[in-house]
């Protein structure tokens, strides 16, 4: 077991290994829900929760099942199904509590479930040999960067709306643009490529 500090993991979490920027995972939902901030703000809460129960479900399934029957290979395919079992819960209660919020997420809600940010988490959990407790604030402070960096690319995108942008830079070029200038920030400012 990797003994490292828990405030160490938290900050790889949230700054050093941001799934967004730095790691480039989970694209597709970036760069489909960061067109206002409301629904990137209810996307980041529906991600933190998966991935939170994620690395819980995940770490008690691999370590209690998983390793003492010898079947480590099955990994993968209980990950994602405990990745979608908790998506089709987030689902039902955003749909059911807060439909505004369902509707404005579309199809990005249960694509929640083919994020490879949430099975990267869970993935780096097991390969770094995180203990349960790591495992959980790994699962945590990744949502939280994650949410970070929406809630940062919503903002910059709505006030880049109404600048004269050209009309070939509009949309997804001028999107892929904000996120290249937030990642070379988030790499030079933690220092995350040696130099």
């Amino acid at each position: 077991m990797v003994e490292k500090a828990l405030f160490a993991i938290f900050m790889e979490g949230l700054f050093i290994k941001n799934f967004l920027i730095i790691q480039f995972l989970g694209l597709c939902s970036f760069l489909g829900v960061t067109k206002d901030t409301k629904s990137a703000a209810g996307m980041s809460g529906a991600v933190i929760f998966v991935m939170t129960m994620a690395s819980i479900v995940s770490y008690v399934i691999y370590t209690f099942v998983l390793i003492p029957l010898d079947l480590q290979f099955l990994r993968l395919i209980s990950f994602i199904v405990v990745i979608a079992a908790l998506v089709q819960l987030v689902e039902f209660v955003v749909r059911k509590n807060i439909p505004s919020l369902y509707r404005s997420l579309g199809i990005y809600l249960p694509l929640i479930t083919t994020n490879c940010a949430v099975l990267g988490v869970v993935l780096l959990n097991v390969m770094n040999e995180f203990s349960f407790m790591q495992s959980l604030v790994f699962g945590i402070s990744a949502g939280l960067g994650y949410t970070i960096v929406m809630v940062m690319m919503s903002s910059i995108r709505e006030k880049t709306t109404i600048l004269p942008v050209p009309s070939a830079m509009r949309g997804l070029p001028q999107a892929f643009l904000i996120a290249a200038m937030l990642s070379m920030a988030f790499v030079n400012y933690f220092k995350v490529i040696p130099l």
